[in-house]
């Protein structure tokens, strides 16, 4: 059986937007993400979510490798679990997707003066 870690579901960052997005918020690290946002991890009977739109927020970004862009989902930025909607935007060598939940915990986000409106597809991820 697989690791249930490995499982999520959430939203894609439609990639019809995916690229103009990258343009207007300049990946800061190397490893280019800017793939989905998690609504629940390792929970193989949670159902996909129904929102199909967001808002872009905010950035977090601890200057040593983790950008992550704050996502504001059906009136808020936090998920069920308490952290908060977030895409990994870019990452620096030995980084990893899931340091974004602590860059943002731990340093939070520097809010946008204006929300970016964001299509996300409601999705499976992982085996």
């Amino acid at each position: 059986m697989s690791d249930p870690r490995s499982f999520y579901v959430g939203w894609l960052v439609d990639p019809d937007q995916r690229d103009a997005l990258l343009q207007r918020f300049a990946p800061r690290y190397p490893e280019v993400v800017a793939h989905h946002v998690t609504l629940k991890f390792g929970d193989r009977k949670a159902r996909e979510p129904t929102e199909t739109t967001g808002e872009i927020m905010g950035e977090a970004d601890d200057g040593r490798g983790v950008q992550a862009l704050v996502v504001r989902i059906g009136g808020t930025t936090e998920r069920p679990d308490g952290s908060t909607y977030h895409i990994t935007w870019s990452l620096a060598a030995g980084r990893r997707a899931k340091e974004s939940n602590d860059v943002i915990r731990e340093g939070g986000w520097r809010p946008f003066a204006e929300p970016v409106p964001v299509s996300l597809i409601p999705k499976r991820f992982g085996t």
